[in-house]
């Protein structure tokens, strides 16, 4: 089949990558913008972009996908389906409807649950005991498109980067296996009743709400690893919380309240019960475990994480 591939960040790189080793052709690649990046701000490509390069893959960059011209454009490359991984721009009904096998979306999900931008994430914090990926056919609406094909994988302990890496790869599977039996694979309806949204994360929602229970607290902290990262506020300085124990420990103290601070970890008062942060990071520093930054640091019983 002749392809266009349409993706931007690193989770789309793995099913490039998997259609470039098939038998498949990708005609070119649809990316977003280049964007600056970092301190210097300097320019920077998409992953997706720098990996179409590598292969010598024509790359097209739209600011608006919606544009007529853009249509026009995608039309030249005669496709016979158009491929969608976290691409980042709503497409318009007349590229959905472009190629004879329409466009097919691999979505970081086990559709209906997770429509939407952050699916890793929200599944992390949730205490889902599975997660996985659904290829679908897309439609007009937020991953609302008939189903194709899924793979599942226990979440366990997995932090959002383990998770999103995982599921990246199962993803390219997926998706190569997909287009391989397009035309076979039932359709299957999405049931709207049991969907759930996974909204984009902030970087404000990193700032931890110790009124929340300590479950909650340890999921979001692994959920948001690496980012947005998880923090509090020890006087005036941030703390990032990378790990986190949740040691079955009741407390009357203030929620955000240290109430032991040792080898074991940083034991935060939280809803009635205890956080054990085990490994933080402050500011201009390293990740480093508890146990080591108190040995040339102190923190002082009662006091309130702002």
């Amino acid at each position: 089949m002749k392809i266009v591939f349409m993706g931007t960040p690193d989770f789309a790189v793995p099913t490039l990558e998997a259609l470039y080793q098939s038998r498949h052709e990708i005609a070119a690649v649809v990316t977003q913008p280049d964007k600056p990046k970092g301190r210097g701000k300097a320019m920077a490509m998409p992953p997706v972009k720098e990996k179409a390069l590598e292969y010598g893959i024509p790359v097209y960059q739209p600011v608006k996908i919606r544009e007529t011209s853009c249509v026009d454009y995608l039309r030249t490359f005669q496709p016979d389906v158009i491929v969608v991984v976290a691409f980042g721009q709503i497409l318009p009904k007349e590229i959905l409807d472009m190629t004879p096998y329409g466009c097919i979306n691999v979505h970081a999900s086990l559709l209906p649950s997770y429509r939407g931008a952050a699916p890793i994430q929200w599944a992390v914090i949730a205490g889902d005991e599975m997660a996985g990926v659904t290829t679908m056919q897309m439609d007009a609406g937020l991953d609302t498109g008939d189903m194709l094909a899924k793979a599942a994988t226990p979440v366990g302990r997995k932090t959002g980067q383990e998770l999103h890496d995982e599921l990246a790869q199962m993803g390219a599977e997926l998706l190569v296996d997909t287009l391989d039996h397009l035309g076979e694979l039932p359709r299957v309806k999405q049931d709207d009743a049991l969907s759930t949204y996974a909204p984009m994360i902030s970087k404000k929602e990193g700032h931890l709400d110790f009124s929340q229970t300590p479950v909650r607290l340890e999921r979001t902290i692994r959920a948001f690893d690496p980012w947005p990262g998880s923090f509090g506020y020890l006087g005036d300085k941030m703390m990032k919380f990378w790990r986190a124990e949740v040691p079955g420990i009741q407390t009357d103290a203030a929620d955000g309240t240290v109430v032991a601070a040792g080898e074991a970890g940083i034991d935060i008062a939280a809803c009635g019960g205890i956080l054990r942060v085990t490994e933080i990071q402050m500011p201009g520093k390293k990740r480093v475990e508890v146990k080591e930054y108190l040995k040339g640091n102190s923190i002082e019983i009662g006091t309130v994480l702002g």
